[in-house]
């Protein structure tokens, strides 16, 4: 492994368990995705938001019941 890619990781990881109360583990186990969005998060990127409709299909989707 690049060192550079390794420093940079470790650096990555300890700010993701300061700002987010990921362990290691779970840092590893994020994929880009995860992690960017809650970078976005923080940066107040906001969102197209959801509507009725798609509420309606998660909950059809994923019922608690």
């Amino acid at each position: 492994m690049d060192a550079r890619f390794a420093d940079a990781a470790a650096r990555l990881a300890g700010v993701a368990g300061v700002m987010f109360g990921w362990s290691p583990d779970a840092f590893w186990a994020a994929t880009p995705a995860e992690l960017g969005a809650l970078v976005g998060a923080l940066r107040g990127d906001a969102g197209e938001g959801i509507d009725r409709a798609a509420i309606d299909r998660l909950q059809e989707m994923f019922p608690d019941g």
